[in-house]
């Protein structure tokens, strides 16, 4: 069973990373649906450092592995195809320690550019995640540097659960949580950080469907994918951590397809001048098409998690 992830484990997290990264807000507004418009809180958190939520688990980890004394001149590594590694380079370079990078071959530029220029060590490897992620296994035991994960490690979840805590801090109700999922890493952070009474959405694109294909087999699967937003939807498999918090807590699957993907995205840059990646956007889809509608007295919540992307892609 994987290592659980608590309200104090994020709690934790949230004293260790404050003042550390940036706040970011809340927007409330309403979006066009196929039935109207629907009120809707948008968390900004795209408006992060490295442009994802992604840091703050980096760094509660890096944090940690300092209380512990388990971080050395190693510094960490890490396997991601993008948004993890820019927020561990930008936790790394926020405590002055090394980062190397694992990414697949087909990374986006995009995010290549932006690890080297915040000074990781990038090293391409394999054609998917996976092979990615077991070359940095091994590189981070021959050289005694911290493992960091992209979504499955406690300190990471637990990090990306502060999101919740911030959201709460300004929304007095409880809330219906939309969440895109890749690895669940977000989704099982926001759950661990929310309140008993709030509702949780997992979004998934239907060609990168973890979550969803985990449910409809009772347990995790791996998938191929099939996506525009697989490079930061890319995960093979739900992560274990994700699936545990899961089976726990009732949790809505939702998939929707890449032209509904489009359309959300287009729809953040047209009406709010927004951009965010194909996978981010993917929350706010359910509800532009309909899938998920506000219920009772509690208003949706989308988290607009990256913006790691090329304008040339609108």
């Amino acid at each position: 069973m994987a290592d659980s992830v608590d309200r104090a484990s994020v709690d934790r997290a949230r004293e260790r990373i404050t003042g550390l990264i940036r706040r970011t807000p809340t927007f409330r507004t309403t979006v066009p649906t196929v039935h109207g418009a629907v009120p809707v809180i948008f968390k900004l958190e795209f408006l992060q450092y490295g442009g994802s939520f992604k840091v703050r688990g980096s760094l509660n980890a890096l944090l940690h592995a300092e209380e512990d004394g388990r971080l050395d001149d190693a510094g960490v590594v890490i396997a991601s195809g993008g948004n993890a590694a820019i927020g561990a380079a930008w936790a790394s370079r926020l405590r002055g320690v090394k980062c190397t990078v694992v990414v697949p071959v087909t990374a986006p530029d995009v995010k290549i550019d932006k690890l080297i220029a915040l000074g990781a060590d990038v090293r391409k490897v394999g054609d998917r995640y996976a092979e990615a992620a077991e070359y940095a296994t091994e590189l981070a035991a021959s050289s005694s540097a911290l493992a960091l994960h992209a979504y499955d490690l406690p300190d990471i979840v637990a990090g990306a659960g502060t999101i919740a805590l911030e959201i709460q801090d300004d929304v007095a109700e409880p809330l219906s949580y939309v969440i895109a999922v890749g690895g669940g890493g977000l989704l099982s952070g926001v759950i661990a950080g929310s309140g008993e009474d709030d509702s949780i959405f997992g979004v998934e694109p239907s060609g990168a469907a973890t979550l969803h294909s985990a449910v409809a087999a009772r347990q995790p699967a791996d998938i191929d994918i099939d996506s525009i937003a697989g490079d930061s939807l890319g995960a093979t498999r739900i992560g274990s951590i994700a699936w545990e918090t899961v089976r726990s807590r009732p949790v809505s699957s939702l998939i929707v397809d890449d032209d509904a993907l489009i359309d959300a995205r287009t729809l953040l840059w047209e009406e709010f001048r927004i951009v965010v990646e194909h996978g981010t956007a993917a929350a706010l889809a359910a509800i532009v098409t309909g899938q998920l509608r506000p219920t009772g007295d509690k208003p949706l919540c989308v988290v607009l998690c990256g913006a790691n992307t090329s304008l040339t892609s609108y």
